[in-house]
């Protein structure tokens, strides 16, 4: 899977591609949350700021490894033209509560601007088909992200 992600990033590998299976799930999990952020074809300061503080509450980074991980994120999101390559990273690399979590972040990021739009839930819809995480468990977290919202 690491080569797969290294050829996806091309140009400088050793600059910017993953160095463990961790990293590249980190990378993966970032790509998708900046798939949604792009649903409106904007990507502004305030949205990848959301997505570092997603990242840091999720995986407990330092303010240094978010952002080498979001610029490897935005590099290889940049550099693909579809999510297989980052959805399949997270099934075969995450346990499904933390996949749970992921698809949770990624509603956070669908109501980030107060609404969520068509292709922000089909998006999700396809990315829990996707990594395995039932609509059971998608609706449930949306709720909570939504509750979160209203408050």
């Amino acid at each position: 899977m690491l080569a797969k992600l290294k050829k996806l990033l091309g140009g400088n590998e050793a600059a910017i591609a993953p160095t463990s299976s961790e990293e590249e799930t980190r990378v993966a999990t970032a790509a998708l949350m900046l798939e949604a952020a792009l649903s409106d074809d904007t990507y502004c300061e305030a949205e990848k700021q959301m997505i570092c503080d997603l990242l840091v509450r999720h995986y407990d980074m330092n303010a240094q490894e978010v952002q080498t991980v979001v610029s490897q994120a935005e590099k290889a999101h940049e550099n693909s033209d579809q999510i297989l390559y980052f959805t399949r990273t997270v099934k075969e690399n995450v346990p499904y509560d933390d996949r749970v979590h992921i698809i949770e972040m990624l509603w956070e990021m669908a109501y980030a601007d107060g609404s969520v739009s068509d292709y922000e839930a089909n998006l999700i819809r396809r990315v829990c088909g996707l990594i395995y995480v039932d609509d059971v468990e998608s609706g449930r977290v949306r709720k909570l992200v939504e509750q979160r919202q209203s408050r």
